[in-house]
């Protein structure tokens, strides 16, 4: 049996989960191809379309994606203004060509900045800002003007970085808080950490998001948007966290299991088990005595005695007997022994 079977379908995060920039994730590919359930994919990032999106994981390997299949950020952001304007409303696009057509699609006028420049008063009833590797000040300070002007103001997500296959770059997050600072307002965010772009999932695989099981390796926005939409979660450990960082989150972004890279979704998953103090996984047993480990049990393997690691410290963790640094230093001890 593998972890897979008992959902419906899969909606898997991009960055870090099947690819670094324009290289795939060791073994994304080869188990995402193997998945015997339908896959979505969702990402945070609103530049690209779609279309484009699913041309990238064909070219890696993932033949089989239909462009339906790619879920962003910018869709979840228009969805919501088309449910709040009527059709055809002029609404400011900042971002990458993913953020226009995602406009175009609900049967909203997507508006440029550079159409917008000179108009005077709310020449658009909302703004849609998401990330575009072109984006300029004078596209934000568009984005400003329309705010302040009272434009309805949506931010499809607010990463603050972004991996690439050059290292992180600035996120969408650092070009929406240069207009929140200039406009001293806040947007309303579609992406994760929030709920919507999980939902909007949800209704394109026609089922319950009880059903779904997420798969992410960012615990503040993959993690934390699956435990707000009400589905089961996957944290892979393939890119931004680790099992350390893991030790000191809090229950809004704790996942329900924990995967070394994506081989482990067609695996039987060993669960954590805990008895008279001791955290178990496969045999291997764990607890936290005087601020370091005791160890017992059988040898396993190295995802095994990290989730046995984690489980026990985050038991300490919330009972007020550990700090976060004093979690994160537990764990660290055990992930670099394995």
């Amino acid at each position: 049996m593998s972890l897979t079977d008992d959902y419906a379908a899969l909606v898997c995060d991009l960055d870090g989960v099947v690819y670094r920039g324009h290289l795939a994730v060791p073994h994304a590919v080869e188990a995402l191809r193997a998945c015997a359930i339908p896959v979505l994919y969702a990402t945070n990032n609103a530049s690209r379309t779609p279309a484009d999106v699913a041309a990238h994981l064909r070219e890696l390997g993932l033949s089989d994606v239909g462009d339906a299949q790619v879920v962003t950020s910018a869709q979840a952001g228009a969805r919501h203004l088309a449910e709040h304007l009527p059709s055809g409303s002029r609404v400011l696009a900042v971002g990458g060509e993913g953020v226009f057509e995602a406009l175009r699609q609900e049967q909203l006028a997507a508006v440029s900045a550079a159409e917008a420049r000179g108009q005077n008063g709310p020449f658009c009833s909302a703004v849609l800002q998401g990330y575009g590797a072109d984006v300029t000040a004078a596209d934000l300070a568009e984005a400003a003007y329309a705010v302040q002007a009272g434009a309805l103001w949506v931010a499809t997500n607010t990463d603050g970085t972004l991996p690439t296959d050059r290292g992180t770059s600035p996120g969408n997050g650092t070009l929406v808080a240069a207009v929140a600072r200039a406009t001293g307002q806040e947007p309303v965010v579609v992406g994760k950490p929030h709920a919507p772009l999980y939902l909007l999932c949800a209704e394109v695989a026609h089922d319950d998001p009880a059903s779904i099981l997420a798969v992410g390796d960012r615990l503040d926005t993959d993690i934390a948007g699956a435990v707000e939409a009400g589905m089961d979660s996957v944290l892979v450990l393939t890119g931004v966290d680790s099992a350390a960082t893991l030790a000191a989150a809090p229950p809004s972004m704790r996942p329900t299991y924990v995967l070394s890279d994506l081989r482990g979704l067609h695996a039987a998953y060993a669960s954590v088990s805990s008895r008279d103090g001791w955290w178990e996984c496969a045999g291997h047993r764990r607890r936290v005595v005087d601020g370091g480990w005791q160890v017992g049990g059988e040898d396993a393997e190295a995802i095994e005695v990290l989730r046995a690691a984690v489980a026990a410290v985050h038991a300490r963790l919330d009972d007020g007997d550990l700090d976060e640094q004093e979690a994160r230093r537990l764990v660290s001890e055990v992930e670099s022994r394995q």
